[in-house]
């Protein structure tokens, strides 16, 4: 009997590592299924923007208040966690705080690990108060309704109780806190159990100990339908970032190569192509998520919807339907749509569906400025524009379904060398004017 506990832990220890594993495997399926995009180049940037942005959160702290707070809760998960590696040692082969021989070093760990968990529980206090009582305008837009909005504050909610439990954990285990070695928070909390029998002491700080690790597995395996995936996805993300100038946009390979033989006298436009030669795209542009790269399908699952882009977006600000982070909400929302058509049909079968239409308008795609405000608001190196001007392409160039402005526009500057309807010999004409 006394194995039983054991047991039960390697259980849900198992169950919940392989369940978030089958999860994490769907979503490199997922990503794979957009296009090979070549990012071996620029490695040195690549891994500083990786230190810099991703570990030093430097893009975070642009905005002071959320950007400390944010550092808090990121510093605090990372080093708290440390300490479920003593309660999985514990939970498979029943000992009890077995780090403890480490003397003065643990009670200094665990002492660090108990301010950060009250530094930790006080800073979500702070950012569910921003979010639901202040309503900070960015969290309450149209797109943040329903899972998005309940999202936010299930997670603010997983994060409290997981601080409380540690500490109540700490607080109620008589041995630890007899020690008197590293309970600089725990003390206080413990007063609030002064009078309790030792024996109801040992059932609460079980309680809490079973809890806090089921906490962490639950938390862990929510991870996949929530937008805190970017708590693993945003290092990758950061990596395979643009390195190239934000206003470099890019360019299809096919048409390129097209235009160069096009101003090339030598080459004989009739001739067969040479052996090896790149083979025309099927399709230019892109109208549906297995179009894209699979850089843009990974940003739209590291997205963790804080609003800066679209708060930066300047036809958003001015009542445009465009919203930088519906792009890559609906991208990421058409992507597991697939990825569950795939699991029924073993693979993809045609749904009648696309990115195009049935999740992102037309008139949003067209809205964008391409100023890139969103692009350098991100904190984790996402780039919303990317597939905004892919979808653009693709409607230009497959459709023809440029607005008639655009249309009239390109015409003229087919015709008269400038997107103004003159005749190329009185584009000076301005000059005489008085």
């Amino acid at each position: 009997m006394q194995y039983i506990p054991n047991i039960l832990f390697i259980i849900a220890l198992v169950a919940g590592i392989g369940y978030f594993t089958l999860n994490i495997r769907k979503v490199i399926r997922n990503i794979k299924l957009g296009q090979k995009v070549d990012a071996s180049d620029h490695t040195s940037e690549r891994w500083a923007n990786v230190f810099r942005i991703a570990l030093g959160q430097s893009k975070m702290t642009v905005r002071p208040i959320s950007g400390f707070l944010h550092i808090i809760v990121y510093i605090g998960f990372i080093i708290i966690n440390i300490e479920v590696l003593e309660i999985i040692i514990d939970g498979i082969f029943g000992t009890h705080r077995i780090f403890s021989s480490l003397g003065s070093f643990y009670g200094f760990l665990i002492g660090s690990f108990e301010i950060l968990a009250l530094l930790v529980l006080v800073s979500v206090i702070v950012f569910w108060i921003r979010r639901n009582i202040i309503k900070i305008r960015r969290f309450w837009k149209s797109e943040m309704k329903g899972w998005p909005k309940s999202d936010g504050n299930i997670i603010l909610y997983f994060e409290m109780v997981l601080m409380i439990l540690f500490l109540v954990m700490n607080a109620t285990d008589v041995s630890f806190q007899e020690m008197n070695n590293g309970n600089v928070v725990s003390k206080y909390v413990a007063s609030m159990f002064s009078g309790t029998p030792e024996g109801t002491l040992h059932i609460i700080e079980r309680a809490a100990w079973w809890l806090h690790i089921l906490g962490i597995l639950a938390f862990l395996n929510y991870l996949y339908f929530s937008k805190h995936l970017h708590i693993m996805l945003a290092f990758p993300n950061v990596y395979f970032g643009k390195v190239v100038p934000k206003g470099k946009f890019k360019n299809l390979e096919s048409v390129t190569n097209e235009v160069k033989m096009m101003m090339d006298p030598n080459i004989d436009p009739f001739a067969a192509p040479a052996d090896g030669a790149t083979e025309a795209p099927s399709k230019f542009g892109a109208s549906d998520v297995m179009d894209l790269s699979r850089i843009q399908l990974l940003n739209a699952y590291t997205c963790t919807e804080c609003g800066r882009c679209t708060d930066e977006c300047p036809a958003n600000n001015t009542g445009k339907k465009l919203s930088p982070r519906k792009i890559m909400m609906d991208t990421r929302d058409r992507l597991e749509e697939v990825g569950k058509n795939i699991d029924k049909n073993g693979e993809f079968k045609d749904d009648g569906k696309q990115l195009l239409d049935d999740y992102i308008t037309r008139e949003e795609l067209w809205a964008c400025t391409t100023c890139n405000a969103c692009v350098e608001a991100c904190p984790v190196s996402i780039d919303p524009l990317s597939i905004i001007m892919e979808m653009r392409q693709y409607l230009v160039m497959e459709q023809s379904a440029a607005p008639a402005e655009l249309n009239v526009a390109m015409t003229n500057i087919e015709n008269n060398g400038a997107p103004w309807p003159y005749n190329q010999m009185d584009r000076l004409n301005w000059k005489d004017e008085k």
